[in-house]
């Protein structure tokens, strides 16, 4: 453009010259010569004032030109307050927003059609798989296992069993678990029978030994618990039985209540989690649950990306149909904007200046001559053949 606006001044300077030479042959000529002096002069002073924007003119420090280079941060900082001022502003970002339905587009973007949505799917499954691969399993597994000791020892856990304890005793839950506890007692009763006949030889004195009594001894005392584990099992009204739920009871109140129970129970947390058996446990979960993450979502067609899918695409359905749910998106995305126009407006709008403050003079006249340069080229073309045809107008108004 910069070579088409030249060459058509460069043109009516031919034209004029030549125009000059053959007017006394040609009289007509006169209305040529008039267009093609008044074409230069209006294609030299558009090409002056389109060159004065960016640089001196020939070079030469003339004022008033090379306006954006000298100007370049008053031009920053006015556009700077220009954005911020008209469309910053959280009431006029607010009324944009209010015509935008961002919670339908979501929804028709994850109700996807197949191709789209298994895309979606394999692509978050990879993702998921490539960050925990990717990530230090190491640190990561350190982070994780740190994160789960730190909150169980931040959280009280007796009130928390106590309370479950409580729960279980009032729904009756804790039934089975009794049951199973009384039949327990009753294997191992029939499993430990010759060492607790050993223990009672031993600690018979030497007449019952010698009277043979120590084994009726023993007798006794396993039919005895036998006997009990039995009517424990089949009564439910049986003192023991109702002993051990009072005493359950009272174990899950002091659980709640008890500050000398909370603090043992606190104390034995500490030791468990002290204990490099638990730490050695947690760490097993944790490699079972990564391998199991990255085996997962590695197959496209495993039940986590089918899941995923069934959940972006229930979602999608959800967003499309309740105009409820929408709405409220719609409003809370509405508000977030207007929101973040009022808190980080100025830092947008500052950034904007620093940026342009930051440039060097070339630089910024560099970029907007290549965005508007072609544009104002087109000045110099018009303006060399409007002034061209005002010539005219005025060699017309001087023959009358």
């Amino acid at each position: 453009m910069k070579l088409a606006a030249t060459g058509l001044l460069v043109a009516m300077a031919a034209l004029f010259a030549a125009s000059r030479a053959f007017e006394p042959a040609y009289p007509w000529l006169a209305w040529v010569k008039a267009f093609a002096e008044a074409a230069m002069v209006g294609g030299l002073a558009d090409w002056f004032a389109v060159t004065a924007l960016f640089r001196h003119p020939l070079g030469l420090p003339i004022p008033h030109t090379a306006i954006i280079p000298r100007n370049k941060d008053r031009i920053g900082d006015s556009l700077a307050t220009f954005i911020n001022e008209n469309f910053l502003v959280p009431a006029v970002v607010a009324r944009r927003m209010r015509n935008i339905d961002i919670a339908g587009a979501a929804g028709r973007f994850l109700k996807a059609p197949a191709g789209e949505g298994t895309r979606i799917r394999q692509g978050a499954s990879r993702l998921i798989a490539d960050i925990f691969e990717g990530l230090d399993d190491e640190r990561l597994g350190g982070i994780v296992k740190g994160a789960i000791a730190q909150r169980i020892q931040k959280m009280q856990v007796a009130p928390l069993l106590g309370h479950a304890l409580a729960s279980a005793i009032n729904e009756d839950r804790h039934v089975p678990m009794l049951e199973a506890a009384i039949r327990w007692l009753s294997r191992a009763l029939d499993a430990n029978e010759e060492l607790i006949r050993e223990m009672v030889h031993k600690k018979a004195n030497w007449v019952l030994k010698l009277a043979g009594l120590d084994a009726k001894l023993a007798d006794a005392i396993l039919d005895g618990l036998r006997k009990l584990s039995a009517e424990m099992s089949t009564d439910p009204t049986h003192p023991v039985r109702i002993k051990v739920e009072e005493a359950l009871a009272q174990l899950a109140n002091d659980l709640q209540t008890n500050a000398a129970t909370q603090a043992k129970v606190e104390d034995l947390k500490e030791q468990l989690l002290a204990n490099r058996s638990v730490a050695l446990w947690i760490d097993a979960i944790w490699q079972r649950g990564r391998e199991s993450i990255i085996r997962a979502a590695r197959n496209p067609d495993a039940a986590m990306a089918g899941r995923l899918g069934d959940v972006l695409r229930s979602m999608g359905e959800s967003l499309e149909q309740d105009r409820r749910v929408r709405s409220a998106i719609n409003q809370f995305v509405r508000r977030a904007a207007a929101g973040m126009a009022q808190s980080y407006g100025s830092s947008i709008v500052m950034l904007v200046s620093e940026t342009i403050r930051s440039w060097d003079a070339r630089t910024v006249t560099a970029r907007l001559e290549s965005a508007v340069g072609r544009d104002l080229q087109y000045i110099r073309i018009n303006g060399t053949l409007v002034g061209g045809l005002v010539g005219v107008a005025i060699h017309a108004l001087d023959t009358i």
